[in-house]
């Protein structure tokens, strides 16, 4: 998914966190490598069983507290389709999430389109809704898959 290494990603979250007074503690900084190396989205119990090869104590709240973490600090997003999660392409800064998800081989885009935020909370406005957070999730085929 991502361009850049997972060293210099773990640098960019890092510095984040020393800049928002949090910690990037070593569960989580681990949890957060594990999610720069995935293609796709990624289920919690598969992200614990890949942390238990560095921390072979972890159970479920471990992963679910650092998971918890990362999204709170906007690291990674939630697929809620799949009860999954993936890492975010830019994390500095808060922003609506829209994601193209392929239903073959579980691939997830992350795109950002004004128009598409804009519009929907004009919509959410009219109907009088005050939108706290968005994330809009398609469904389909990427273009890989339409290949093969």
């Amino acid at each position: 998914m991502q361009t850049e290494s997972t060293e210099q990603l773990i640098k960019r979250a890092e510095i984040m966190c020393q800049r928002r007074g949090v910690r990037l503690t070593p569960t989580r900084r681990e949890v957060f490598a594990i999610l720069t190396k995935q293609d796709g989205a990624v289920g919690a119990y598969d992200l614990l069983e890949m942390l238990k090869a560095e921390v072979p104590n972890a159970k479920p709240p471990t992963i679910y507290r650092a998971l918890e973490f990362l999204q709170a600090q906007g690291f990674v997003h939630k697929v809620s389709s799949s009860n999954s999660y993936v890492l975010c392409s830019h994390f500095e800064k808060q922003h609506p999430v829209q994601m193209l998800i392929c239903s073959l081989c579980g691939n997830v885009q992350e795109i950002h389109s004004s128009g598409i935020h804009q519009e929907f909370i004009n919509q959410a406005e009219q109907k009088g809704f005050q939108v706290q957070h968005q994330t809009v999730e398609a469904l389909g085929v990427c273009k890989q898959c339409q290949h093969a």
